[in-house]
């Protein structure tokens, strides 16, 4: 079994990644950040389908 987490904080993303959270609050505000889920206490989590997704989108065309 995985020892990932199955969903991430913000804070788990950016720093699994190395994102600044300026880069992170730009991304959100063109789009172009992984999709999230709002929690009613209005926290974001991340899935780790959407940040393959999101990887996915990244990739260049050979």
């Amino acid at each position: 079994m995985s020892t990932k987490k199955r969903h991430l904080t913000v804070a788990e993303f950016l720093h699994e990644y190395g994102i600044a959270r300026s880069t992170w609050n730009d991304w959100r505000a063109k789009g172009r950040a992984p999709r999230c889920i709002k929690l009613p206490n209005g926290q974001l989590r991340i899935r780790r389908i959407d940040i393959e997704r999101w990887e996915d989108t990244l990739e260049e065309a050979a």
